[in-house]
């Protein structure tokens, strides 16, 4: 009977503008990463870290095509496919298989032999998915206080075990990705006015009983400059005056006779400090400009999907994209700790440059899939 009636489609297209955003912060990224190798800025960073990067670049395109041409209620469906993978990997890291890498404070990547692996970054996307799921079937009824205390404990379970593994920073990017979503999905004034006295005791818990000392000196010293006898701020020092050299229209990409300086980390979580260096504040306003057009853009994107899920998950991704931008703008500028957060698609790091593409590939499901197949009689939401 129903193939009876006259089944009208839209065609559907990607965002090619944000697609086109994201593509030239990658195409920056392993142009600098060459450039730090080629005028021996950084010891250690050689040639092949680029080539790791264009690997890592052309594997997150080829990822955030094809999920974007899979129907995202489909993905957020397999919740209990991805959500064990990712946790089980994340877990793994308190075993043998977990390692330190040079330089972090925590145990957060897994050695596989032929690869090294960050499971919390799975875990992001993972999260992004599945509280999307969760909120959507729970929508209207969600500012209910038992409702509310699931939803809550969906989010504190990720947060939790990520920061007993060390990784405070991401453990920071998980609670600002619940809250975008939460205030996109409307949450009660009444849990908004009761959230900075909720965070206050969480802060004054965290600092008591759960942060180390040399994270305490790491915020006390944003305070009080220059008072720290283990000089934890020489990396943020350095990172200022890499900024500062590179003047107003930077050092150049490939002049072994300028003397760049050298930041600890530049290649990853420093990587703004050798912007300025190169392209100076010109080129570090650009990119600025460009990282809040990605953000801008997946905002926008969540208001013409079909549904609440498409808008979560949006919201989810615009929400762990902007505070990665913030926390690691704002630890180069020494307006915030070092926590160990890269900029989005610009940082050296394989998983984290895949798993950002994929978060791209699911904002273009979410804004390719925003049309409803329906029919003269009745609608086919699937």
């Amino acid at each position: 009977m129903k193939s009876a009636f006259r089944k009208i489609t839209v065609q559907k297209k990607n965002d090619s503008g944000l697609m086109l955003a994201v593509i030239v912060c990658s195409a920056i990224s392993v142009l600098m990463i060459y450039s730090i190798s080629y005028n021996q800025v950084l010891d250690g960073v050689s040639m092949d870290y680029y080539k790791t990067q264009l690997v890592s670049v052309f594997m997150g395109i080829c990822t955030s095509i094809i999920i974007s041409l899979i129907d995202y209620k489909k993905i957020a469906k397999l919740w209990y496919i991805y959500i064990p993978i990712a946790m089980g990997l994340v877990l793994l890291t308190f075993t043998s298989l977990g390692y330190r890498r040079a330089g972090a404070d925590d145990q957060a990547w897994l050695q596989l032999g032929f690869i090294n692996l960050q499971p919390s970054e799975l875990l992001k996307l993972s999260f992004i998915l599945s509280f999307s799921y969760h909120l959507s079937r729970d929508e209207e009824n969600m500012n209910e206080p038992l409702h509310m205390l699931l939803l809550c404990i969906h989010a504190l379970i990720p947060i939790g075990i990520i920061g007993i593994q060390g990784d405070y920073g991401t453990a920071i990017i998980f609670g600002c990705i619940f809250a975008s979503m939460m205030i996109s999905a409307g949450i009660s004034w009444k849990y908004l006015v009761s959230a900075p006295i909720l965070l206050a005791v969480a802060v004054v818990f965290l600092w008591n009983f759960v942060l180390g000392t040399v994270h305490k000196k790491r915020i006390l010293i944003l305070f009080h400059p220059g008072t720290d006898p283990q000089n934890l701020e020489y990396q943020q020092d350095l990172g200022i005056s890499a900024l500062r050299s590179g003047g107003i229209f930077g050092k150049g990409l490939f002049n072994k006779d300028e003397s760049y300086i050298s930041v600890p980390e530049m290649h990853n979580d420093f990587m703004f400090s050798y912007i300025g260096q190169v392209f100076g504040f010109v080129g570090t306003l650009g990119v600025i400009i460009l990282l809040m057009y990605i953000c801008l853009k997946i905002l926008a994107d969540s208001t013409v999907t079909r549904d609440s899920m498409g808008k979560f998950i949006c919201m989810g991704v615009f929400g762990m994209i902007l505070s990665h931008c913030i926390m690691n703008i704002g630890m180069v500028l020494k307006v915030m700790p070092v926590i160990g957060v890269p900029l989005p698609f610009l940082s050296a790091g394989g998983t984290a440059m895949v798993c950002m593409y994929a978060s791209i590939g699911l904002v273009m499901s979410a804004y390719r899939h925003n049309q409803k197949k329906y029919n003269m009689f009745y609608d086919d939401d699937d």
